[in-house]
């Protein structure tokens, strides 16, 4: 396997990765607003272990593919794990829904627009 064919095949992991958890952090967040945040304990928690999923996977991007979707917060999610380690803080909380409401809604919609332009590392496995 080329060194390039073996980069976008990780590139394309992290993002399938990224897409995925980014996805479940809209489904279970749908209708609810930043106070109900605070108030549902089992869907804080379901929705910080998808934002440190999607954390984990977009701090793991390599610097070229990061800088060929320059549109992407990367500041964003490299500051993200961080801000949600303080649980149970109001630090933790902003970057909870900063991430739910901002963050995860704007990386998706670009994913949607990269997505023609890198097509490799959007495709499904040997696809």
């Amino acid at each position: 396997m080329s060194t390039e064919l073996a980069q976008a095949t990780f590139v394309s992991g992290l993002l399938r990765a990224a897409i995925e958890a980014g996805e479940g952090v809209l489904t279970l967040a749908e209708g609810l607003q930043p106070e109900d945040l605070q108030r549902s304990r089992l869907t804080r928690q379901a929705l910080l272990t998808l934002l440190r999923d999607l954390g984990t996977a977009m701090t793991a991007v390599p610097p070229p593919a990061r800088q060929a979707m320059p549109e992407i917060d990367w500041d964003g999610w490299l500051a993200l794990p961080r801000a949600l380690q303080h649980n149970d803080t109001e630090q933790a909380h902003e970057a909870l829904v900063m991430g739910v409401y901002s963050l995860v809604p704007a990386t998706l919609l670009w994913f949607r627009v990269y997505q023609p332009q890198c097509p490799t590392w959007f495709s499904a496995p040997g696809g």
